[in-house]
């Protein structure tokens, strides 16, 4: 394989960890194991493996959609060095939205599990991730690299990626992600994640989505650490893990660390061995954080703030910034310029409400063949994130909701984030959504979507909220539900929410009240 004398690309990380570690441990999957040297080799053979098949000309669109593994890995790194962009597909997509990215985004092949091939259209090539034969796995362990020579994945102003964002209000676009961009978003996380070669993490979350594959598995690759992924978070294996030394480094959004904190055997097993704790995708309730941190006092925290467009790492409040500021996302990292603006796009002074805009070499390059969302969202110079923050004299940014998330009740906006957390504090609630609800005298009416953990009705949770906040920001309504819907990187989905109880029918068996 060769590159330019100035190249640095996604996969050049992984080529010169293993010119400096080549016989340390670089990822564990199940019952194998990848030294550094070899999981650089397997990269090169599967690039090689892709372009054999008579795969696409270089810059064209490859689908993976798959579960899980070292393969995906592979097969990400192995369509950079083949000058591919890798496309990555929710594996719970189905009908429609799974057609949608594929066919939104021209992919002319498709890398899949076997498990999962029948769902996909028949209009596109499919490849095996993993199977016996015809895989992209088996070459890349049973064939050797050396003497293999190819061109490498181009530039760093070259796509990589198309990042398809959650579409927790929208219809999904894909973000066009440079090699520059992923490149600056490992070195910005590796900086304010303190992310070491000595580290032992675990990946747990979908390699799908943009947080568990860019701001840590190919961070942790760059700097040599030995990498563990799992097919999902499990607590049993998670514990497991941490308890057997193994892993002493977790991400997982706040459902999963809900999940976690609330489950039997939280309090029984040993979790010394966990040092590192990070959180993000969606806001972290702060009442779950302090049981948390009360739980492990030794464990260090860091939140973890961004979106998908921006690598998708723009801020982080490490461990020792925590104190007086549970509720903050943290400051900008290395190469992110973040401010915030009213809706004249005017930089606001702290402690006023506005909308977070980004400039950074980190930031995608516009939406696949989207202009109109692309103009919309750089606009005057900037990136705007759709986020509402405050941010304070010290630079630190307290997210208040989502642009679309503000509920407009009665003329006064509500943020929904406030609402929640008080919700959260109540012992009887396991997880709690807020959203605005269309309504004749309010406009929006302030609606509560909760879970319970134990006996509570509408009319108690809507008192406690009283006890705390002013009263128009109380819920009208609580809905009681067994769940609450979410995409893969733990983000609730509000708009299904409000889509579900719009029409004020309730779901069998989710009334309010007792």
């Amino acid at each position: 394989m060769t590159g330019g004398v100035h190249s640095s690309t996604v996969d050049d990380l992984l080529r010169r960890s293993a010119r400096r570690v080549p016989d340390r441990t670089a990822v564990r999957y199940g019952d194998r194991a990848w030294t550094y040297r070899e999981l650089d080799d397997a990269v090169t053979v599967a690039a090689v493996t892709l372009i054999d098949r008579g795969g696409p000309a270089r810059g064209a669109r490859v689908a993976v959609y798959g579960h899980n593994s070292d393969a995906y890995l592979i097969a990400f790194l192995a369509c950079a060095r083949a000058g591919y962009v890798h496309v990555p597909v929710n594996h719970h997509l189905t009908g429609d939205d799974l057609r949608y990215v594929i066919e939104q985004s021209g992919s002319s092949l498709v890398l899949t599990d076997p498990d999962l091939e029948h769902r996909l259209p028949d209009s596109v090539p499919v490849m095996a991730l993993r199977d016996a034969t015809g895989s992209l796995l088996e070459p890349a362990r049973e064939r050797s690299a050396a003497g293999i020579l190819i061109a490498g994945g181009g530039d760093g102003e070259q796509v990589v990626q198309l990042l398809y964002t959650s579409g927790t209000t929208a219809e999904p676009k894909g973000a066009m992600m440079s090699h520059r961009a992923f490149v600056h978003a490992y070195v910005s996380a590796i900086v304010a994640l303190d992310l070491k070669e000595s580290d032992r993490p675990l990946h747990c979350m979908p390699l799908y989505h943009s947080a568990q594959m860019h701001v840590f598995l190919l961070p942790y690759l760059a700097v040599g650490a030995e990498n563990t992924i799992i097919d999902q978070p499990d607590p049993y294996r998670i514990f497991e893990l941490v308890g057997a030394g193994r892993a002493d480094s977790l991400f997982a959004p706040p459902t999963v660390w809900i999940e976690l904190a609330g489950h039997p055997e939280f309090g029984n097993r040993d979790l010394t061995g966990l040092r590192k704790a990070f959180y993000g995708a969606s806001i972290m309730p702060v009442p779950v954080l302090e049981r948390l941190r009360a739980r492990l006092p030794d464990l260090a925290f860091y939140n973890c703030f961004g979106q998908s467009e921006v690598g998708p790492l723009a801020a982080v409040l490490g461990p020792g910034e925590h104190e007086g500021r549970m509720d903050s996302c943290g400051r900008p990292v290395l190469f992110v310029e973040a401010r915030v603006v009213d809706e004249r796009g005017v930089e606001v002074g702290p402690g006023v409400t506005g909308e977070v805009v980004y400039r950074s070499p980190q930031l995608c390059e516009g939406y696949w063949e989207k202009p109109e969302e692309t103009a919309e969202a750089f606009r005057d110079g900037w990136f705007h994130s759709g986020d509402l923050a405050v941010r304070d004299a010290e630079g630190y940014l307290t997210v208040v909701d989502r642009v679309k998330d503000v509920i407009n009740s009665g003329g006064v906006l509500v943020a929904s984030r406030q609402v929640e957390d008080v919700l959260y504090e109540h012992p009887a609630v396991a997880e709690a959504a807020v959203i605005g609800l269309p309504d004749a005298h309010w406009i929006e009416a302030v609606t509560a979507v909760v879970v319970r953990r134990g006996p509570v009705g509408e009319a108690e949770l809507i008192a406690h909220v009283r006890e705390r906040l002013t009263h128009f920001k109380a819920p009208k309504r609580v809905l009681f539900v067994d769940d609450l819907p979410r995409n893969a990187s733990g983000k609730i989905l509000k708009r299904q929410l409000r889509d579900r109880f719009a029409s004020g029918t309730r779901q069998p068996g989710a009334a309010g009240g007792a």
